[in-house]
């Protein structure tokens, strides 16, 4: 039987320039649909993983488009509620070598920021799961979105179910010091947190060590404090911390950390020439979900999900549509990119 994972949050339209233009030379947008549960729930669903996403879209064509897109990659589509006025939109300018990427967001009232108590009955999600994933953007949507996030995270717990969560940060929808009383109170009954270099940081005020982001300078034994910091202040499982060496925006140096407590683990760097990053995060929780609900040991699981997220850079769109076979021939070291005929 399948693992059962469920994934909360929102997904919205994503509309990128082609062929790296700016936005203000675009004519036309590459139309998917994007969120950060959503391209979790892809993943595990392409693994073939019983991955279902919960949201509310708004009921007429755009809202049903999304929903076709979703069930068209294997995702559930059961427990979304059609409800509300608008989907959000967020506007990609992919960047290319020295030139960052852009995103620009178009998200406010849209349906799932005005989600109430008591509109999604948890329990009846819940059965027979094993699973459920949330990031830190879901919270950040609206008082109301954190208020069912928190419940969601208490009946997951009340199911014993394990909770995972990716940090995720973003400034362009809440402060430093909204996102550490808010998220603090959901750790509590998280087991699994996912960050990169700076989410730990901006929410919880805990920095690594020797480290600048800007030049691409990591340090190991920073983020190994962290991790540390992290299980110590919360409890927690396991943290895994993505590492991104930013040497431009086309190409990147993609490695991971995880520490379960009482081991560290660090995975192999690949470097990547990056064709569209947006995802790249949310392409590893996929990989690490899914190696640790297989049965991998946490190497094994830690490496799956590098090795997973770094396919994803190339790839057009959040969704990473690889298989475990293509997963598993990187691990084994089959990087060359050649044509398999």
């Amino acid at each position: 039987m399948a693992k059962k994972v469920v994934a909360f949050g929102e997904i919205m339209l994503r509309l990128a320039t082609p062929a790296y233009q700016r936005i203000v030379q675009a004519t036309s947008f590459e139309v998917t649909y994007a969120g950060g549960e959503a391209n979790v729930a892809a993943s595990l669903a392409n693994y073939g993983v019983d991955a279902h996403f919960v949201t509310k879209l708004p009921n007429h064509e755009v809202g049903q488009a999304c929903r076709a897109f979703l069930r068209k990659y294997g995702i559930k589509i059961d427990y979304i509620k059609m409800d509300g006025d608008r989907l959000g939109v967020y506007y990609l300018e992919t960047g290319a070598s020295q030139r960052a990427s852009k995103v620009i967001y178009d998200r406010a009232n849209s349906a799932i920021a005005q989600i109430k108590l008591g509109e999604m009955n948890w329990e009846e999600i819940f059965a027979n799961a094993d699973l459920f994933h949330f990031t830190g953007i879901t919270p950040a949507l609206s008082d109301s979105a954190a208020e069912v996030v928190l419940e969601a995270v208490k009946a997951a717990k009340k199911s014993d179910i394990l909770v995972s969560c990716d940090l995720n940060y973003r400034k362009k929808l809440w402060t430093s010091e909204k996102a550490n009383k808010v998220m603090s109170g959901l750790m509590e009954y998280v087991d699994i947190v996912i960050a990169n270099e700076e989410d730990a940081e901006k929410v919880f005020g805990i920095k690594a060590d020797n480290t600048d982001i800007t030049s691409g300078e990591l340090d190991d034994a920073g983020y190994r404090q962290v991790a540390q910091k992290l299980i110590d202040k919360f409890g927690l499982h396991k943290v895994a911390i993505t590492l991104r060496e930013s040497y431009s925006a086309s190409d990147n140096g993609w490695s991971a950390l995880l520490y379960d407590g009482k081991e560290f683990y660090k995975s192999k760097k690949y470097n990547i020439h990056i064709v569209d990053r947006v995802g790249g995060g949310d392409s590893f929780c996929g990989g690490l979900i899914y190696g640790l609900l297989s049965g991998m040991n946490n190497k094994d699981a830690l490496e799956f999900a590098v090795a997973a997220s770094c396919l994803n850079h190339t790839i057009h769109g959040d969704f990473n549509i690889v298989s475990v076979d293509e997963v598993n021939n990187l691990m084994s070291g089959d990087g060359s990119g050649r044509v398999q005929r």
